[in-house]
């Protein structure tokens, strides 16, 4: 066993799928002071996403069931070596059945389960059935850290931030538990694709707004299609005369990344902005739109 001289006490949260166990894992985790997670794949620990490929991004249910089963052997010694080097206490895993999360620790080498806690201890039953309303109709996922802390894993993903103000006990001061939601690619909505026509019209939108560039030239686009994780952007354009070109190019850069994650949620991975050449008319985008 991985973590024989390392004696570490696991804990078990287990529930229907649906039901609610990511969304309460970390105020189950603070009252049993628990600092590690397991949920879906990810290693978890406060606000960070410390080693493992979410289940969530897999494309099919059997795939998903697999990845949080950590019977991928890279998945499975990526949790384990973070595991070795952050020595934790006790670790939390999420699971939809005793047999899941019995199978997660064996899977990891860890000692068996010693405490479970079971989503009817701390959820009612209109708020599970509220959850299981959410997942059904809606396709939504919850996972317990915050939005910041996925964007680069879940580029493209439909991600929404969610703060939840917690309190520890009367007098206490109270804290707020970030989490994100997410909607699967395996959701029963169908996967999307996000067109190379839709990132275009989103350079040509910010170009039309930037008085220092005419316009562009030429735009590629071109998806990491192996790993999902983002795009690359080449432009052409024609900057206006008078206007400094480091400055502009800069300016124009952060913008098209700033719109394109705002409206997408797909992260740029590389931009390269190439000036084709000067406009010498006098009249800038504004004259030239009245």
């Amino acid at each position: 066993m991985l973590f024989s001289q390392h004696k570490m006490k696991t804990y078990a949260f287990v529930g229907p799928s649906g039901t609610g166990k990511s969304y309460r894992a970390q105020m189950v985790a603070n009252e049993k002071g628990i600092n590690y997670i397991i949920d879906d794949g990810l290693l978890i620990s406060g606000n960070e996403v410390i080693a493992g490929i979410s289940a969530k991004k897999a494309p099919t249910k059997i795939e998903t069931v697999r990845n949080a089963l950590f019977q991928n052997e890279e998945r499975k010694k990526e949790i384990q070596l973070a595991i070795k080097k952050r020595k934790p206490d006790s670790i939390l895993i999420l699971g939809t059945s005793d047999g899941m999360v019995e199978k997660i620790a064996a899977n990891l080498g860890f000692e068996p389960i010693s405490e479970t806690i079971y989503i009817t201890d701390v959820a009612t039953e209109e708020e599970m059935a509220m959850a299981r309303d959410i997942r059904v109709h809606q396709g939504k996922h919850v996972i317990p850290v915050p939005t910041f802390a996925l964007k680069k894993d879940f580029s493209g993903y439909l991600l929404d931030p969610l703060q939840i103000f917690k309190s520890k006990g009367k007098g206490q001061v109270p804290y707020v538990s970030e989490k994100s939601i997410i909607r699967p690619t395996f959701s029963y909505m169908g996967n999307f694709k996000i067109s190379d026509t839709v990132f275009k019209q989103i350079i040509d939108y910010v170009v039309e707004k930037s008085e220092g560039v005419h316009k562009i030239h030429r735009a590629i686009i071109k998806k990491h299609e192996e790993l999902n994780d983002g795009i690359y952007i080449y432009i052409e354009v024609i900057i206006n005369y008078g206007y400094n070109i480091n400055e502009t190019m800069q300016i124009l850069k952060k913008q098209i990344i700033k719109e394109i994650d705002k409206m997408t949620a797909m992260n740029v991975l590389n931009m390269e902005i190439v000036v084709k050449g000067v406009n010498l008319e006098k009249k800038d985008k504004l004259d030239r739109s009245k």
